[in-house]
């Protein structure tokens, strides 16, 4: 569990250097550059799909060379550089390339990652390894959405946003220092795969429960925009550009608290039953976001929103990692990735323009009704396994 810990680590680090930026992305977007709703569901659908094209191939790259932590690191890395690009961005064109930059370097961490937090535990344990990863992501998520909430609630007339960027390295650094405590597990096995990447990969040879769950993924995606809408909704109600951020701690503490406890359960109930209970608690929220009109309310609904992604977020890498072939374990997690970072694309565009055409209420029930799918889905075709929980 060490290693876990100090990959924990890394991505509490830089999770607080994104999170202390990220709920001003939009608000900058806006502010600074006079950026309307569609316009910033393109940039952050562009920067997630094109970004999302690397995460598979990352996965693979760690399957067939075995260099997962240098991979990782270099992947982590990009977030130090993301910040650098913000403070040069003159226009919505150069917060593209900036956001871009970051996704980029999720793409080439994520499947890396996760398979060195899946080597460093027991198969029984798996939920709570991947559980306790995502609590202390998401802490630093919330301390670097905290800290950003003070600043901005004691700065003195207009918010400096670079300097603030600039701030946001420190974290970053720190992270990449984390890499120093992490070991690699080198796997001997003969069967790792040594053909290129296309001449390997054969969707229709995969498990028929993997290729489920993955439609699953990419309907529920679909419905499943950028959470820069959800801060545009919270503003729409009533909330100051300070009090918003507060929200988006409110989502993160809460995911947090719950990620582990969630994973734990997850291997002992199995993982389907955890995912179901996330969909619909994800349709629930979308509902709420469409119709909600008090501050109260949407305040309770930021934080129903960190229960579903503790019941989801660490669970569904748990069942990607037991149920894909051995050899091709980081491939299957970059797969799983690139899906849901691809169909973001289409669902922040649509989400944009739905919000111009008919308003908020309209995009948060097509978000629901996907979630709902996605549940149904799951819970029909999604077959149980023999000897894993699921």
């Amino acid at each position: 569990m060490l290693n876990i810990f100090f990959l924990g680590l890394v991505s509490f680090f830089t999770d607080l250097s994104t999170e202390m930026v990220y709920p001003l992305i939009p608000l900058y977007l806006a502010v600074a550059f006079g950026a309307t709703p569609a316009l910033i569901g393109l940039i952050e659908g562009i920067s997630e799909s094109l970004a999302s094209l690397l995460k598979v191939y990352s996965g693979y790259i760690s399957d067939r060379f075995q260099k997962k932590k240098a991979l990782a690191f270099s992947g982590y890395a990009a977030s130090l550089f993301y910040k650098i690009a913000l403070v040069f961005a003159t226009s919505w064109v150069g917060i593209l390339g900036a956001r871009v930059i970051d996704k980029i370097g999720k793409g080439i961490r994520t499947a890396p990652r996760d398979v060195l937090v899946s080597d460093s535990i027991d198969p029984a344990h798996m939920g709570k390894a991947f559980g306790l990863h995502k609590s202390l992501d998401k802490a630093g998520a919330a301390l670097g959405i905290l800290i950003t909430y003070f600043l901005l609630k004691s700065a003195p007339g207009d918010f400096e946003y670079k300097k603030f960027f600039l701030f946001s390295m420190i974290p970053a650094v720190l992270a990449l220092c984390m890499f120093l405590f992490i070991k690699e597990k080198i796997d001997a096995r003969p069967d790792r795969p040594k053909k290129y990447f296309r001449e390997n990969f054969q969707f229709n040879r995969l498990d028929a429960r993997l290729k489920t769950y993955l439609l699953v993924v990419l309907l529920f995606t679909l419905g499943n925009s950028s959470n820069a809408f959800l801060l545009l909704k919270a503003k729409a109600v009533g909330f100051t550009e300070v009090s918003v951020i507060l929200l988006y701690f409110i989502y993160n503490v809460t995911a947090s608290a719950f990620a582990m406890p969630f994973g734990k359960q997850s291997d002992k109930i199995g993982r389907k039953r955890l995912l179901v209970c996330g969909y619909l608690t994800f349709t629930v929220v979308y509902a709420g976001f469409a119709y909600a009109g008090s501050q109260p309310f949407l305040t309770a609904m930021f934080a129903l929103y960190g229960l579903h992604t503790a019941m989801i977020t660490g669970v569904e890498r748990a069942l990607v990692a037991e149920i894909a072939p051995k050899e091709l374990k980081g491939t299957m997690l970059g797969l799983h990735a690139t899906i849901a970072g691809i169909a973001l694309l289409p669902a922040s565009v649509i989400t944009g323009l739905l919000w111009n055409w008919y308003g908020a209420t309209v995009p948060f029930l097509f978000g629901a009704l996907m979630s709902l799918l996605a549940a149904v889905i799951l819970i029909l075709f999604l077959k149980p396994p023999k000897n894993i929980a699921n």
